[in-house]
C-alpha cells in the first residue's frame, strides 16, 4: 500500500515514498532533481524503488514537464494523478476568485498546513504558509480552513538578477543578510530577504487582526533558512508541506 507523493516545482522535482496514503505515515525514501534530470529517474533515483500502489503529485512546471515524468513512471504499473485545484478539499475551502487557477503547489501546502494545526490539538488557528524557491508565495488561512488570499513575490534568485540586469555595476551577489550591510554583497542579499521579511510580517500581523488570534506561522523551501535569522515571529519550518498536503487529499479520496 506504499504511496508515492510528487511535487515538481519550477526548478525541481521532490518525491517522497510513504509506508501508506495516510497523514502520518511512515517516509521510506525521498529525493530531488533539477527538471533536467528527470528524464534519468528510472535509471537512477526510482531504479530500485518498490513500485508504489498509488501516486500523486502537485505540478507547477508545464504539461511537457508532467509528460516527461510520467514516462519516467512507467517502470511501474501506477496510475499517475495530478492534484487539481478545486473550490474545497480535505477540510480547506478556496477563496480564490478563481480557484482552478489558483497553483497547485499553494493549494496542496494549505492543505498540509490545515492538517497540520488540527492536528496540534487545541482550538483551531489561523496559519499563514509560506513557501521560499523560485517564487515566494504567503498565503493566509483562517481558523475555519478558508483560504483568504496571498501575496506572490519574487524569490532571491529573481530579485538579484533582476537587479544585475536593470543596474550597472550590480552582479549577484554571495553575501550575507546584514541587519546593517556594510558591503554591496551584503546590501544585495540583506535587501532581498528584508523584503521578504516584511511582506511575511505585513500579512501576519493583518491576519492576527483579522481573526483575532496569533497565527500559526509555517514556512517551507529551500531558500527559507535565509530568513530564519530575520523573522520576528516564531515560525515552524516544515520542508515536507506539500507531501503532507498529498497525504492528506489522497487519504480524504481513500475515504469517500
Amino acid at each position: 500500500m506504499s504511496f508515492l507523493a510528487v511535487d515538481v516545482g519550477n526548478t525541481r522535482l521532490k518525491w517522497a515514498q510513504y509506508a501508506s496514503p495516510q497523514p502520518g505515515a511512515g517516509l521510506i525514501a525521498h529525493g530531488a532533481v533539477f527538471l533536467e534530470q528527470i528524464d534519468n529517474l528510472a535509471e537512477t533515483e526510482w531504479k530500485d524503488l518498490a513500485a508504489p500502489a498509488s501516486m500523486l503529485g502537485s505540478i507547477v512546471a508545464g504539461e511537457g514537464v508532467k509528460r516527461r515524468v510520467e514516462e519516467q513512471m512507467e517502470i511501474w504499473d501506477v496510475a499517475p494523478r495530478w492534484v487539481v485545484s478545486s473550490p474545497h478539499a480535505a477540510g480547506v475551502t478556496n477563496g480564490y476568485d478563481h480557484p482552478n487557477r489558483l497553483g497547485t503547489d499553494r493549494w496542496v501546502a494549505l492543505i498540509g498546513a490545515r492538517h497540520r494545526v488540527l492536528a496540534a490539538g487545541g482550538p483551531p488557528r489561523p496559519a499563514l504558509v509560506v513557501m521560499v524557491g523560485t517564487a515566494v508565495t504567503v498565503d493566509a488561512l483562517d481558523e475555519t480552513g478558508r483560504f483568504l488570499g496571498g501575496l506572490i513575490l519574487p524569490g532571491f534568485g529573481l530579485m538579484l538578477r533582476a537587479l544585475e540586469m536593470g543596474t550597472a555595476g550590480l552582479k549577484a551577489p554571495t553575501g550575507e543578510v546584514r541587519d546593517f550591510p556594510t558591503n554591496t554583497s551584503d546590501a544585495l542579499m540583506s535587501g532581498g530577504a528584508h523584503a521578504i521579511a516584511g511582506a511575511i510580517e505585513r500579512m501576519h500581523r493583518r491576519l492576527s487582526t483579522l481573526t483575532g488570534q496569533e497565527p500559526v506561522l509555517l514556512m517551507s523551501g529551500g531558500a527559507a533558512v535565509k530568513l530564519a535569522p530575520i523573522t520576528d515571529q516564531q515560525f515552524e519550518m516544515v520542508d515536507t508541506l506539500i507531501f503532507e498536503g498529498l497525504l492528506a487529499l489522497q487519504s480524504h479520496r481513500l475515504a469517500l
